[in-house]
C-alpha cells in the first residue's frame, strides 16, 4: 500500500500559499505590462508606417477583386474552363521557367562556393588572423544587406538585359547569406580534432581539410540546399529589372493587366517551388539522417 503523504500544519502552509499567489501575481502583472508595452510600439510604428485601418478596409474590395479577375479568361469565363486558352504560352513560359531555375541553381552554387572558402576565414574560433575575420565578415555583411534587385538592376546597366545578371545578383547575394550561415556552423565544431591535426605541424589548409571540414560538410549542404530554395523564388522576381526568366514575362503580364496570364504563370512558379522545397526537404533529412547515424 502506498504511504500516506504527510501534509503540513495550516499554520505554515499559508505563508506557502501567500507567496505562491504573490509570485503569480507579479508574473501576470510582469505580462501585461509587456503586453501594454508591445501594443504601444505597435500603435506607434503603425502611426510612422502610415498605415491606416479605416484605407485598409476601404480598399479592400480591390484586393480581393483582383484575385476574382486573376480567375477569368478574356471572355468572361473561369479559367478552369478552358485550360488550353489559359495555358496558351506553356511552351515559352517553361522554357522562361527552366532559365529561372538555371539563374537560381548557378547562381547558388557560385555562392555556396565563395561562401565555403570564406567561412573558414570569417569564423572566430578558427581564422588565421582576427582583422582578416572582421574584414571577410564586414564583406558578407555588405553582400547580403543590398537587395537582390538592386544587384540585379546594376548588373543590367553594367551587361544589359538577360540572365547574367540575375546569375550574378543571386551569387552575391547568397555568398553574403552563406558566409555568414557557414561561418557560425564552423564557430560550434569541436576544436580538438582541429588542434590535433595542427600539432603535427601542418598548416592551417591542412588543419581546416582535415579538422574543421569533416565537421561541417552535411550542414553547409543541408544550407546550400535551404538557399537554393530561397533563390528559385527571388530568381522569379529579378526579371522585373529586366535579369532574365520567368519574371520579364509576369511582370509584363501584370503591367498590361493580361489577367488570365498572371494567374498562369502564378500558378507554374508555385508549382515549381513547391516541388523544389519537397524535393531539397527530403534530401535535407536524408543529410541529417546519415550524420545522426555516424
Amino acid at each position: 500500500m502506498p504511504s500516506p503523504v504527510a501534509q503540513l500544519p495550516e499554520a505554515q502552509l499559508r505563508p506557502l500559499f501567500a507567496a505562491y499567489d504573490a509570485a503569480v501575481r507579479t508574473r501576470r502583472w510582469h505580462s501585461l505590462m509587456l503586453l501594454a508595452a508591445l501594443l504601444v510600439a505597435i500603435a506607434l510604428s503603425s502611426v510612422a508606417a502610415e498605415v491606416s485601418p479605416s484605407l485598409f478596409w476601404a480598399k479592400i474590395g480591390n484586393f480581393t477583386g483582383y484575385f476574382g479577375r486573376l480567375l477569368h479568361l478574356d471572355s468572361g469565363a473561369l479559367v478552369f474552363s478552358d485550360p488550353v486558352e489559359w495555358f496558351w504560352g506553356i511552351g515559352r513560359w517553361l522554357r522562361l521557367l527552366g532559365e529561372t531555375l538555371v539563374m537560381a541553381y548557378v547562381g547558388t552554387v557560385l555562392g555556396a562556393i565563395g561562401a565555403f572558402f570564406l567561412a573558414f576565414l570569417a569564423a572566430a574560433n578558427v581564422t588565421p588572423n582576427r582583422w582578416l575575420s572582421m574584414a571577410v565578415r564586414r564583406f558578407c555583411e555588405f553582400c547580403r544587406t543590398v537587395p537582390g534587385l538592386v544587384f540585379a538592376l546594376m548588373f543590367v546597366i553594367a551587361f544589359g538585359l538577360g540572365p547574367m545578371a540575375g546569375v550574378l545578383a543571386v551569387a552575391i547575394h547568397s555568398l553574403g547569406t552563406l558566409g555568414k550561415l557557414f561561418s557560425e556552423v564552423v564557430e560550434n565544431i569541436d576544436m580538438k580534432p582541429v588542434e590535433g591535426v595542427s600539432s603535427t605541424g601542418a598548416p592551417w589548409h591542412v588543419a581546416m581539410r582535415f579538422g574543421a571540414l569533416p565537421q561541417v560538410s552535411s550542414s553547409f549542404v543541408s544550407y546550400a540546399l535551404l538557399r537554393f530554395e530561397i533563390n528559385v523564388r527571388e530568381s522569379a522576381v529579378l526579371g522585373f529589372v529586366g535579369a532574365g526568366g520567368i519574371g520579364m514575362d509576369l511582370f509584363e503580364a501584370i503591367r498590361k493587366f493580361y489577367y488570365s496570364d498572371v494567374s498562369a504563370i502564378l500558378v507554374m512558379i508555385v508549382v515549381t517551388v513547391a516541388l523544389i522545397d519537397i524535393l531539397t526537404g527530403m534530401i535535407r533529412h536524408r543529410l541529417i539522417d546519415l550524420v545522426e547515424k555516424h
